[in-house]
């Protein structure tokens, strides 16, 4: 998985949108980032809650996308969260016209309306 600088991974967001404009996924997950690689050691209750209070952490946001085989990511600091935020939004805005349409299923909504107008 590549590391790609804030910038850089909404160009190459962009460039996956259109690769897989006409058919393909592209998948995107964002969760908190603490900044560890490996997994915390096991401890206690009384010892886990002790040290989640003794000292603040300073959480980022990690984002990930995936477009068949390529992966990107790219780790947002909190005081650069609002600016990603909009500029990731009207990357999605842009990018999101070729989607399908959903198909309303007229048969079961009608008879639906029918049987509560019945009742």
């Amino acid at each position: 998985m590549t590391l790609l600088d804030n910038d850089q991974f909404l160009a190459e967001l962009v460039k996956m949108f259109q690769k897989t404009r006409t058919s393909g996924v592209v998948s995107i997950t964002m969760k908190r980032y603490d900044g560890r690689t490996k997994p915390k050691p096991r401890k206690s209750a009384a010892a886990a809650e002790q040290s989640v209070h003794a000292h603040a952490v300073d959480y980022k946001c990690l984002f990930r996308a995936r477009c068949k085989s390529r992966k990107i990511s790219t780790v947002v600091n909190s005081k650069d969260v609002n600016k990603f935020q909009l500029a990731y939004a009207s990357v999605l805005k842009a990018n999101m016209d070729g989607l399908k349409k959903r198909r309303a299923n007229i048969g079961k909504k009608a008879a639906t309306s029918r049987a509560m107008k019945a009742d």
